[in-house]
């Protein structure tokens, strides 16, 4: 079980681009597996030895849970350190929520979103391992208390364990409520369609509160010590039943269902409503449960079909390789950006998983072998009693203990000075603060800086093609109105110099579905001028009928632009296609593209490489500009022909008044 949930994370984490997109669920069969396995060990520990040691608990859990964090936690700042750029954006808070097991809540503090996949969050995965680790700090004492309350109260042992069931079973409840009303309060305030297509926008950083937080995401821990309670007495009171062959058919039959509808579940994309978050975290938990019992039946067949070599392997591993997939996967891609290679129309080139796959397989085993189980076995004392006797040994083992001495300490300082010059905000995010500040203010500021490593060189690129825009005068800001999302954004210090008094309504995460309510609104007020800018490619897909709902708002009077999107983002191609497309098929729409103008200076984007600086907002702004003067030129032609047509009617009813005569 542990192996299929960390298969699901990583297919969702290392391969965006493929079938399971809903495979972050693997998130909450481990936290089932998890709460199921600490419970019956906490109550097999009280039932053998009549008490339950704390200090032994967290003792093993500490032996089990920081050998492999730790490890996980320098090297990867280390690389980053040598990667440098976006990478290291507020690595400090990242590695104090590692160390601290409060990675969730300090997550949330930040306003982070889990569900953004550009930010450069190098040790986001570990938000899963501090919900586990405060249940784990809490869990023992409920149940330390619980015994306590038992022992003061012998005469009602026989309803203890069911009403202990009973309100462990009300309070995964309880979570998974929290998590819809902190879900639809959220929907609610970005009703109209603010957000964007999935979970970005409005609603992104109220979802993420609602994953993140351990209050609202207990259930699947809840669940699974709830199992653990009850099991016992189910296989109690069907004990006549338990190992007879029809039993553990049905429970075959019923762990094999569970099991492949867990995988099912993955393949549905997630929604920003109360139907995944918890909908499909609550049908996943309760599945998890089904294939738990039907493997821990005895003689249950479907536990030792799961037990082959190859699962075991993983399921061994598993921790390990949740730990180290997200930081090898943010390494690479950040390495590939900066080397320039690859395209930045597909999500995540196949090469690079399959890399990055390898890359977490091989760091987990030697992560298991040199690290984890030595101290596991050994303890922290004697782990480092064998490496001090390692250095009074034979000349051999004095080189490999003096090595591991160098390199701890050098991971340490790397680790240091990481967090020492970590910026607290990426490129991206000073490029749309740039551009708030400007929409704000209301004036242009030209003078933006480029992204962090932009070649200033490029900075001189010509920002507008000379198809169009070099034979048409400029039209005026004035009578310009401009819609977009964080690139738009971006770009708004450069629009506003390149049209002064032009109109920009840009927000961060933006989707196209939010074009139409927000046009009605300018409409109604009377704030919706002759040429009409939409750049709300960005965040994903779009649908003709929302692109209809534009042009329909806009109507016959003014001309509507069409900005397309450039950003590593698996859904750009059929974005572009389709504002292409549609471009071309209705008069008085035309398309900025800023796909192709941005293409060849990549380098003068932010570290995401969506988001323009100065000189990438320049190009932006040309783009748009050799759009407007295409959208102005066709608005002229279509005049002259409606003037043709008016005279054809001119001169064909003054033909017909000869002819009657």
């Amino acid at each position: 079980m542990r192996a299929l949930a960390v298969a699901l994370v990583v297919a969702y984490h290392v391969f965006p681009g493929g079938p399971f997109v809903g495979g972050f669920l693997g998130v909450d069969v481990f936290f089932v597996i998890s709460g199921f396995l600490i419970t019956s060990l906490l109550t097999r520990e009280k039932d053998a030895a009549g008490r339950i040691s704390l200090a032994g608990f967290w003792r093993r859990r500490a032996r089990r849970l920081l050998p492999a964090l730790v490890l996980v936690v320098v090297v990867c700042a280390s690389i980053a350190l040598a990667v440098g750029g976006d990478i290291l954006t507020d690595l400090g808070r990242q590695v104090l929520g590692a160390a601290t097991f409060s990675y969730n809540w300090l997550a949330v503090a930040a306003g982070g979103d889990y569900f953004a996949q550009t930010a450069p969050e190098l040790f986001r995965n570990l938000w899963s391992l501090a919900v586990e680790e405060q249940f784990y700090v809490l869990w023992p004492l409920v149940l330390l208390l619980g015994v306590l309350i038992g022992r003061r109260a012998r005469r009602f042992a026989i309803g203890r364990r069911r009403a202990g069931i009973a309100v462990v079973m009300a309070a995964a409840v309880a979570s998974a409520v929290w998590m819809a009303v902190l879900v639809a309060s959220a929907s609610g305030d970005a009703a109209g369609g603010a957000g964007d297509a999935v979970t970005g926008g409005a609603t992104g950083g109220a979802i993420t509160r609602a994953y993140f937080g351990t209050d609202s995401h207990a259930f699947g821990l809840l669940l699974g010590a709830a199992l653990a309670l009850a099991l016992p007495a189910v296989r109690a009171s069907a004990r006549p039943w338990v190992r007879r062959r029809a039993t553990r058919d049905i429970l075959l039959v019923a762990g094999s269902v569970a099991a492949a509808a867990l995988v099912a579940l993955a393949l549905l994309p997630e929604t920003a409503t109360a139907w995944t978050f918890p909908g499909v975290l609550i049908a996943a938990s309760a599945l998890t449960g089904v294939v738990i019992l039907a493997c821990t039946w005895p003689g249950a067949v479907l536990g030792r079909a799961l037990d082959i070599p190859p699962l075991r392997w993983i399921g061994v591993r598993s921790y390990a390789i949740y730990l180290w997939h997200w930081p090898i996967m943010v390494l690479l891609t950040a390495s590939l950006a900066r080397s320039g290679t690859g395209g930045a129309d597909a999500s995540v080139p196949w090469q690079l998983s399959v890399a990055a796959l390898v890359f977490t397989l091989v760091a987990a085993d030697l992560s298991l072998r040199l690290v984890e189980t030595p101290v596991r076995r050994d303890g922290f004392r004697a782990s480092i009693r064998g490496w001090g006797r390692a250095l009074r040994g034979t000349a051999w083992r004095r080189a490999g203990a003096a090595l591991g001495v160098v390199v701890t300490v050098a991971l340490v300082a790397a680790t240091s000075t990481a967090v020492a010059v970590a910026p607290t905000r990426s490129s991206a995010a000073d490029a749309i603060a740039a551009g708030e500040a400007a929409v704000d203010a209301g004036t242009p500021t030209p003078g933006a800086s480029a992204p962090a490593g932009a070649d200033p060189a490029a900075a001189t690129v010509s920002p507008v093609a000379p198809s169009v825009a070099a034979t048409s005068p400029p039209i005026p800001g004035s009578q310009i109105t401009a819609i977009g999302d964080s690139v738009m954004l971006a770009s708004a210090p450069s629009l506003m110099a390149t049209f002064p008094g032009i109109s920009v309504d840009a927000k961060v995460s933006r989707s196209m579905y939010a074009a139409p309510g927000i046009l009605s609104q300018l409409a109604a007020d009377g704030e919706l001028r002759p040429y009409v800018v939409i750049g709300l490619g960005t965040n994903g897909a779009i649908s003709q009928n929302t692109l209809d709902e534009i042009v329909r708002i806009a109507g016959p009077d003014r001309a509507v632009v069409l900005v397309n999107a450039f950003a590593p983002r698996s859904w750009i191609p059929g974005v572009n296609d389709e504002l292409r497309a549609f471009a071309r098929q209705h008069p008085g729409v035309s398309l900025a593209d800023w796909y192709d103008a941005i293409s060849p200076h990549v380098d003068l984007l932010a570290g995401d490489q969506i988001h323009p600086g100065g000189a990438g907002g320049r190009i932006f702004a040309g783009a748009v500009e050799d759009g407007l003067s295409r959208a102005d030129a066709e608005r002229q032609q279509l005049k002259r022909l409606g003037a043709l047509r008016e005279l054809a009617g001119v001169l064909c009813a003054g033909a017909c008044d000869l002819d009657n005569g």
